[in-house]
C-alpha cells in the first residue's frame, strides 16, 4: 500500500468534529477499530468532510472476538454499517488473540476481501513468526500494524517490513507522552527549535518502509503532527534516539 507518511489514530476521539478537522488539514488515512467503539463517529466525520472518498484510505480492525471463520463476514459488514461505508480500503486482524486461527481466520479475511469488502487485508500486532505463517494464508500483507517509538520499537518487524516491501504502521509515536520526558528527544528537540513530538514522529517516518498514525485532537497538533514528517534528522541524531537504552512496551500481550 501508498500510505502517506502521518495519519491519524482516531483511538479515544469521541467527536466527529475532530475527524472533519483533520480531513480538512490534509489527512488522508484515517485508522480506527472495532474495539476502539467509534467507528461511527469516524464515519459521521468522514460524511460531513468534503474530502473525496476515493482520496481517503480507511483502516479498521476486526476485534479477537470477530475472528472466527463465520464471523469475520458479519463483523466486517457490522463495521462498513457504522462507518456508512460500503468497504473500507484496510481491514487488519487486530491481533492475534482470542478466535484467531490462521488457518481459518485468513482464509476468510481473504474471502471478505476478495468479496469487496475491503481492498486491502492487514496485520497488527504480529510477531515475525505469525507474520510468516499468515503469508502462507493470505494473497498479500498489505500492511502491518504495530506499536513503535523511541521508548519501544522491534528491529525485527521494520525488517520484515522492509524485506517483504510493505509498509509498517506506527502506532503510539509519542509513547503516550512519555517521549516529552526523554532527555535525548528533548535535546535533538532543543537543536531544531522542534518539539520532542515533532522529532519523535520525524525519528518514525525516517525509516523507509515506516508511517505513523498519532492521535490528535485540536487543529493546531493535528496540523503539527502533519508537519513533524518534513522534520530532517541527522544520522547522528536517529542513532542517538536508537541507542536510548530502555524499552517502555504501552501495549504489552
Amino acid at each position: 500500500m501508498d500510505l502517506p507518511p502521518v495519519g491519524l489514530g482516531t483511538m479515544g476521539i469521541e467527536d466527529e468534529a475532530v475527524v472533519k478537522t483533520a480531513l480538512d488539514c490534509g489527512y488522508r488515512h484515517l485508522d480506527t477499530a472495532q474495539i476502539y467503539d467509534n467507528e461511527g463517529v469516524v464515519g459521521a466525520g468522514i460524511a460531513v468532510a468534503d474530502t473525496d472518498r476515493a482520496n481517503l484510505t480507511v483502516a479498521t480492525k476486526l476485534w479477537t472476538d470477530a475472528l472466527g471463520a463465520s464471523a469475520v463476514r458479519p463483523e466486517t459488514e457490522d463495521s462498513l454499517d457504522r462507518l456508512g461505508l460500503d468497504a473500507v480500503d484496510l481491514l487488519y486482524v487486530h491481533r492475534p488473540r482470542g478466535d484467531y486461527d490462521p488457518d481459518t481466520t485468513l482464509p476468510a479475511v481473504e474471502a471478505v476481501r476478495e468479496a469487496g469488502l475491503t481492498e486491502y487485508v492487514g496485520l497488527s500486532n504480529f510477531d515475525p513468526d505469525q507474520l510468516a505463517v499468515a503469508r502462507d494464508h493470505l494473497d498479500a500483507i498489505a500492511a502491518h500494524q504495530a506499536e513503535f517509538h523511541p521508548l519501544y520499537w522491534r528491529e525485527s518487524l521494520l525488517a520484515d517490513a522492509q524485506e517483504r516491501g510493505y509498509p509498517l504502521v506506527a502506532y503510539s509515536p509519542l509513547a503516550g507522552g512519555r517521549v516529552f520526558e526523554e532527555q535525548t528527544i528533548v535535546d535533538i528537540a532543543e537543536a531544531h527549535e522542534a518539539t520532542p513530538a515533532a522529532v519523535s514522529i520525524a525519528w518514525v517516518t525516517s525509516y523507509d518502509n515506516v508511517v505513523t498514525i498519532p492521535k490528535a485532537s485540536s487543529q493546531a497538533h493535528l496540523e503539527a503532527n502533519l508537519a513533524a514528517a518534513d522534520l530532517q534528522l541527522s544520522d547522528a541524531e536517529i542513532q542517538r534516539i536508537e541507542a536510548i537504552e530502555y524499552e517502555e512496551e504501552l501495549f504489552p500481550e
